[in-house]
């Protein structure tokens, strides 16, 4: 079995989110876990595409039936990630991408040590994070700065993470994460190396 994990996080406005959709739309045997929020819709966006789109009531009964591998209170709203559609992605033997932050990385690698891969992607500098992010025109000013306050914090955890991309240029950094979830296939430590070598050896 060569299922996976991918799970890769940065701060809003990195461009982590189109990577992760470009990387599940060009391979086949890769899965863009989708998050349950409680934020509203926005413009252009699709209930169970880019969020499963949630009430808070409903949110909270999920959280009562332990339906989460994760979920936590990011600016006022909550998010969470299925236990039901990773177990049921990983048991058809394909790699899950799991777009999330910090806190969701550390749950995640916490619940599948051995099969998880993590990237963090981020801008060259605040500058660029700050122009992506007011560039968006869907977040007010106010927002934006918690989210600049947010990436902050998030920057200094890049050392819990196992890669680093610094997405200068959308293509180029696509063709790193690609390479990247293409090897956590085959990352020893998914392995019985134990019964591995006894199989070996007894050939």
């Amino acid at each position: 079995m060569s299922a996976s994990i991918v799970v890769v996080s940065g701060p809003s406005g990195s461009g982590k989110t189109s990577l992760c959709k470009a990387l599940c739309d060009k391979n086949g045997r890769y899965f863009l876990s989708v998050s349950t929020t409680t934020r509203e819709i926005r413009e252009g966006e699709q209930d169970g595409v880019d969020y499963n789109f949630v009430s808070r009531e409903q949110f909270l009964e999920e959280i009562e039936n332990n339906n989460f591998i994760e979920w936590a209170e990011v600016h006022g709203n909550f998010y969470g990630t299925s236990k039901k559609d990773i177990e049921r992605e990983l048991a058809k033997d394909n790699t899950v991408v799991v777009d999330i932050d910090v806190q969701g990385h550390r749950n995640i690698r916490k619940a599948f040590p051995n099969i998880t891969t993590s990237v963090f992607v981020t801008t060259e500098n605040m500058e660029v994070l700050n122009s992506r992010l007011s560039g968006r025109g869907t977040d007010a000013a106010e927002v934006i700065q918690k989210r600049m306050i947010n990436a902050l914090g998030e920057m200094r955890n890049i050392n819990e993470y196992d890669y680093l991309i610094i997405n200068k240029e959308f293509d180029n950094s696509l063709e790193k994460l690609t390479a990247i979830a293409k090897s956590s296939r085959y990352i020893q430590t998914r392995f019985d190396l134990e019964d591995f070598f006894d199989k070996w050896k007894n050939i």
